[in-house]
This record gives structure tokens, C-alpha cells and sequence, in this order.
């Protein structure tokens, strides 16, 4: 009498756990579910059922995506002809959306492997299986629905009662207890920057100066333009819950008071244009572009306002990328330098050699010109000087100077050959005369 000879059936166990807690101990979840599939697949020796080696399980990993590293390799061995069977505790550890199931189901069948469920028993192969397979998947999915809303409806109200829901805490504020309260340090640089956009109306040049105060971010980051408007602009500065954009009173203390934020929001309702040009024509910059420190590094202007009188600086860009003290001049009052330069400038239009050499570059232009022109003509310039309107001034210095180059022991001023000839012979013309 012949044998009856069993096809062997290799079994392979998918295990899923949607968060990481837990897995951490001995015998976890994914170790349970591994062990009711393995007993699973022991009943069915006699059918012929074996189990493979490898182990697919993703911890910590939701089943509403397919990108889970487990289910890919199982997916390449079931191409490679490896699996025959698929064993799960639940249909919902394979996945929980039934779009993404009927994608798994075609990868089977286009193979020739088995679905089967441990607690769910039915085979994938035939019609009814499939119609139990839907119905689950369908409960299943629906399952998740419902929790992804209760969710949502929990951390909706507890907005409305303003409490803290977790995420990176704002600028000035720490969580302890699962709540925010004030970071006494980090709260005075945000009191800073509202008093101080209040002064300026520009975030561009606060972001200069929080960065030539060392001011960063929580973690380190520099502070740009684009946080500065975010800190603005967060309610949670005054002691407000905010929700899919309503705002609710916060368990929290406020950092801003109500009449700073008003202000604030009323400089933000103009025209950023409009706020630049209003920054810009505030503070005039005769040495942009021409001053430098011992290092090499360009000095930038900024300003600042207190008690409604502005006061105007050249900082070093050194300063403003790697923080103060990185250079030995960081920071000088505009005025001060100013007046140096100019004082310089002044008394360079009274030296005879200088007149002398002016008069020789001017003459190759104008064959005309006589030292004496071009003397009184600098000396003009000398006089009219503080008649010039700014813009006219910083024209001027433009044309004459090269570079300032400031240090520890004073400046330098290098100026441009062909600039005096060139100013001289507007002079002779009327054209800077005439601009005063």
C-alpha cells in the first residue's frame, strides 16, 4: 500500500507592535504573538506545515503604512518563492488599512502563498475567506478612525482648558510637570525682542543684533528673521491656549503684557516695505561698504533706540557670525568714526601736497585748471561741508575713499587717487555747489 506524501508548507511569522513601550522587557508582545503562531503552526505538522527560520517583526511601528523594514523582507522572500504561508496573531498586525491589505493579498496570490490569521482562522484562497478578510479589515480600519478622533477630540479640549499638549516649548518657557512655566533668562531675551521691535519695526536688523548678543534658540540655533516673526506672532506669549487657530486661556503665565503685544501687532499690520524704508531713512550709514576691522571683516550698521533718541553703531560681521568677543574692535559708535573720517577728509582738502597732486590729475582732464582753482575749490568743499544734505555727504566719502580700516590703535583712512581730481572738477562745475 503506497504512502500518502504531504507537501511541506514553509510558514513564516509576522509580528507588529504599533508603539516602542514595552519592548524593552524579556518577553514582550512581539515574543507573544511569535510564540501563539509558532504553537499555531506546530498543530498543522500534520499538514505538512514547517516554520522558517527567519523572524520578520517591526516594533514600534504603525500597520497604517507598508514602509516597515520586517513586512519588506518578508515581502522579497515571498518573490524569491521562500514562503508559502503567512502566519499573524491578527489581520491588523499585516496592516490596518484594508487599501494597503488588498496590495498585500495581490502579492500573495500572484505567488501562491496563504494568508492565515491565529485568532481569525479563515484561508485567503477562496471566496468566503476573502469576504471574512474584508469585513474584518474593514472593522479594523474603522477601529482606527475612531481612535485617531477620540484623539483629536481629547486634545481639542484640553486646549480649550489651556493646558500644555507636549511639543518643543517656546522661547521663555520650559515644561516641568507636563506644564509650561517661565525660563526666567530665556523670558527677559523674549521681553527684549518685542520691546525692542517696537524701537525698530525691522526683524532683519534684530535678528543682527540677537546674534551680536549671543542670543540663540533653546537648542543652540541661531535666531533668524523668519523665528523672530513666529515669536511675534505667538499667542502663547500672552498666556493663550491656541487650536486649529481659536484661542483659549492658558493654564500658563503670560511673558507679554497685552498693551507690548498690541503695539507690536500694530507695527506688523504695515507694509513691510513700508517698514523697511522707514528703518533704512533712520539711520543714515556714511561709512557702509568702507570700514573694516583688524581681521579684514566688514563692519555693518545697526542701530538702536532708547528713551525716543536713536543711537547708530558699525558692528563687525565676525562678531555678528561667531558672537562677541571674537574680535578685538566688535563694535564702535557711528557718530564717533564718522566724525573721524571726516575730520580727515577735511583737513586732506587744506594740505598743499595734496592740492598739488589733485591740481595735476585735474589738468590732464581740464587743460585749463590752475592750482589755485583747484585749491579754492577744495576749500569751497571744506565750508559747504555741513550744508551738504546726507545723501550728498555719503556720495562724497563714496568718491574719496577706498577703505577705513580700524584698530586698537586708531584708523586709516585710504583714499582714491583718481576721487579728488574727480570731486575737484565738480566743484569748478557748480555740480556739488549746487546739490547743497
Amino acid at each position: 500500500m503506497n504512502k500518502l506524501v504531504v507537501r511541506k508548507l514553509r510558514c513564516a511569522v509576522y509580528t507588529r507592535k504599533s508603539s516602542e513601550e514595552g519592548l524593552e522587557q524579556e518577553f514582550n508582545s512581539l515574543h507573544a504573538q511569535r510564540e501563539a503562531c509558532e504553537s499555531y503552526i506546530a498543530s498543522q505538522r500534520s499538514e505538512g506545515w514547517v516554520l522558517v527560520r527567519d523572524q520578520y517583526d517591526d516594533g514600534g511601528i504603525s500597520g497604517g503604512t507598508l514602509e516597515r523594514p520586517g513586512l519588506k523582507r518578508l515581502l522579497e522572500d515571498i518573490e524569491d518563492g521562500l514562503v508559502d504561508v503567512v502566519v499573524v496573531y491578527k489581520i491588523d498586525r499585516l496592516s490596518r488599512s484594508l487599501m494597503d491589505f488588498s496590495k498585500l493579498v495581490e502579492v500573495f496570490d500572484r505567488n501562491g502563498v496563504t494568508f492565515v490569521s491565529v485568532t481569525q482562522s479563515f484561508n485567503t484562497t477562496t471566496s468566503m475567506g476573502r469576504l471574512t478578510l474584508n469585513i474584518l479589515l474593514s472593522f479594523a480600519q474603522f477601529e482606527r478612525e475612531v481612535t485617531a478622533e477620540r484623539i483629536r477630540d481629547k486634545v481639542r479640549a484640553s486646549r480649550m482648558k489651556g493646558m500644555w499638549m507636549g511639543g518643543c516649548p517656546p522661547l521663555g518657557y520650559e515644561v516641568k510637570a507636563r506644564k509650561l512655566v517661565e525660563n526666567p533668562a530665556d523670558a527677559a531675551h523674549v521681553r527684549w525682542v518685542f520691546a525692542r521691535f517696537i524701537e525698530i519695526g525691522s526683524g532683519t536688523v534684530l535678528a543682527r543684533e540677537l546674534a551680536e548678543r549671543g542670543v540663540t534658540t533653546a537648542r543652540g540655533h541661531r535666531i533668524d528673521k523668519k523665528f523672530i516673526y513666529r515669536m511675534l506672532n505667538n499667542r502663547v506669549y500672552i498666556g493663550e491656549a491656541v487650536h486649529k487657530g481659536t484661542s483659549y486661556p492658558g493654564e500658563h503665565a503670560a511673558i507679554i503684557d497685552r498693551e507690548v503685544w498690541d503695539k507690536v501687532h500694530a507695527i506688523l499690520t504695515e507694509s513691510p516695505r513700508k517698514r523697511a524704508a522707514w528703518t533704512r531713512a533712520d539711520t543714515p550709514a556714511l561709512l557702509r561698504g568702507l570700514l573694516y576691522g583688524p581681521d579684514g571683516a566688514a563692519f555693518s550698521p545697526t542701530h538702536t533706540r532708547k528713551g525716543g533718541r536713536l543711537y547708530r553703531y558699525y558692528v563687525s560681521q565676525t562678531v555678528l557670525k561667531h558672537g562677541a568677543g571674537s574680535c578685538p574692535v566688535g563694535r564702535v559708535p557711528a557718530g564717533e568714526i564718522e566724525a573721524a573720517v571726516i575730520a580727515q577728509l577735511r583737513a586732506v582738502f587744506r594740505q598743499p601736497e595734496i592740492v598739488a597732486g589733485t591740481w595735476k590729475a585735474a589738468r590732464a582732464h581740464e587743460g585749463a585748471v590752475s592750482e589755485v582753482e583747484t585749491r579754492e575749490a577744495l576749500t569751497r568743499l571744506d565750508l559747504l561741508w555741513n550744508e551738504l544734505f546726507p545723501a550728498e555727504q555719503a556720495r562724497v566719502v563714496a568718491l574719496l575713499v577706498e577703505r577705513v580700516d580700524i584698530g586698537m590703535d586708531g584708523l586709516n583712512l585710504g583714499l582714491r587717487v583718481d576721487g579728488l581730481s574727480s570731486l575737484a572738477r565738480e566743484m569748478l562745475t557748480g555740480g556739488i555747489g549746487e546739490a547743497a
